[in-house]
This record gives C-alpha cells, sequence and structure tokens, in this order.
C-alpha cells in the first residue's frame, strides 16, 4: 500500500490550494479515503473522509466545513482536498489516509 501526498505549498491567507493523494497497492474504490492535518505543537486532528464511491462526504465541523472540499477519482485512484478561503490557522501538514495506512504528508504554509 502506497499513499503519496502532493499540492502543499505557501499560500497567502484567502487563496486555495488542492491536494492530492495518489493510492496504489489496494482496491482504490473499495475504501473509505480520509485526510488528516497536524499543526506545529498540536495533535493529528481529522478533515473529512469520502466513501468509496465518492457519493458520500464528510467534514469536521466548524473548522474546514464550507471551505474545505473532499473529491476522489476512483479510476485515478486518487483522493482530493480541495482547500479555499485558507486562513493561517489552516498551516499545518495535511496527510491522507485509508485503512492503516498514511501517506508522508504535503506541507501547507498559509501566511502573507
Amino acid at each position: 500500500v502506497q499513499l503519496v501526498e502532493s499540492g502543499g505549498g505557501l499560500v497567502q491567507p484567502g487563496g486555495s490550494l488542492r491536494l492530492s493523494c495518489a493510492a496504489s497497492g489496494f482496491t482504490f474504490s473499495s475504501v473509505v479515503m480520509s485526510w488528516y492535518r497536524q499543526a506545529p505543537g498540536k495533535e493529528r486532528e481529522w478533515v473529512g473522509s469520502i466513501s468509496s464511491t465518492g457519493r458520500g462526504t464528510t467534514s469536521a465541523d466548524s473548522a474546514v466545513k464550507g471551505r474545505f472540499t473532499i473529491s476522489r477519482d476512483n479510476a485515478k485512484m486518487t483522493v482530493y482536498l480541495q482547500m479555499n478561503s485558507l486562513k493561517p490557522e489552516d498551516t499545518a501538514v495535511y496527510y491522507c489516509r485509508t485503512m492503516n495506512y498514511w501517506g508522508q504528508g504535503t506541507q501547507v504554509t498559509v501566511s502573507s
């Protein structure tokens, strides 16, 4: 199983980024995929999840709801995290996860 995140970087407050997580080594279309993040000095927290078909998503309350959207392309074995209206407090390493597997993370820094 391999999960490889990409798309992170430095963005100004109010900006957008789209993270990708490319998967391999398992039946991608059969599993729920999730995004987590870990800010400096804080515990890793759940951002949201998407069902195997992509028809259902759930997101963490308040902090990201309405700004972050999860989607997936089962043909490409990739899950995405579209992040809009980014805030400095969104600065973190973002990870994708499935079952008990994690990617290596991608750094997102929101700063002017």
